[in-house]
């Protein structure tokens, strides 16, 4: 377990990257030390912890984790989770934003390669690091729409900037925060997770060209990725387990 948890702190560069207040990155429930399977995760649920008993799944690697804010009283479904983890010798790790802002594993760049864009460099900084990307080979506004359907499944799209962007913007998760400094990044083009309303409108008015994808189907990326080199490190299996999030 130790050596598992020191190699994703070194490889998420966990101590180096400041998230938002009240998140907890790194190993936030222990198990008896013994990994014998990997199983990746967007959520630290309730769900997806069944789930993971179910596949004799012994370290799930998540993205959101169990702690935004102390989950204190330990009641309710808060009780419920924790007791099942530790019934079940279950361990969490828990890696947000730096899995988001990773330059190899992170969100941003491998939903980049995906879509065979290419990663020219990172943009929006938070407390010090580059949360998001600037990715280039979009031949035209057609072509990417289709190619984000073929890759992530569902998608919306809210189509006001121009028919062949050269450059193209991506922010999973949750993105709004960034609209208004697509001009000044030189793009007209964004693929986030999630949108606010009024971002229709900005759209309108700025003429952009805006993809909230889901919240969690942008942030599949990172998890497999990280759960992948661990079981390759280490020689032990792993696997994904989806929720299906429409959000």
């Amino acid at each position: 377990m130790e050596k598992i948890v020191q190699f994703c702190d070194d490889r998420v560069q966990r101590q180096n990257i400041r998230d938002f207040k009240g998140s907890v990155n790194g190993l936030q429930v222990a198990n008896n030390g013994n990994i014998r399977k990997v199983g990746a995760a967007v959520d630290a649920g309730l769900i997806p912890f069944k789930e993971a008993s179910a596949r004799n799944i012994d370290l799930l690697i998540v993205h959101h984790g169990l702690f935004w804010t102390p989950p204190i009283p330990l009641t309710g479904v808060n009780y419920e989770k924790v007791k099942f983890l530790m019934d079940e010798n279950i361990a969490v790790y828990s890696s947000h934003l730096p899995l988001d802002a990773h330059p190899e594993i992170g969100n941003n760049v491998l939903l980049a390669k995906a879509l065979d864009l290419e990663v020219e460099r990172s943009c929006f900084p938070y407390e010090g690091t580059d949360l998001g990307v600037i990715a280039s080979g979009c031949k035209s506004r057609d072509q990417l729409h289709d190619k984000l359907s073929e890759v992530l499944g569902i998608m919306d799209a809210i189509e006001f900037g121009s028919s062949t962007p050269k450059k193209v913007a991506i922010l999973t998760g949750s993105g709004g925060s960034v609209v208004e400094e697509l001009l000044k990044e030189g793009v007209d083009t964004l693929i986030t997770g999630e949108l606010r309303q009024h971002h229709y409108n900005m759209a309108q008015e700025l003429k952009l060209n805006l993809y909230p994808c889901g919240h969690y189907t942008t942030e599949t990326f990172g998890v497999k990725a990280l759960a992948k080199e661990i079981s390759e490190k280490f020689g032990i299996p792993w696997e994904f387990i989806p929720t299906n999030c429409p959000l």
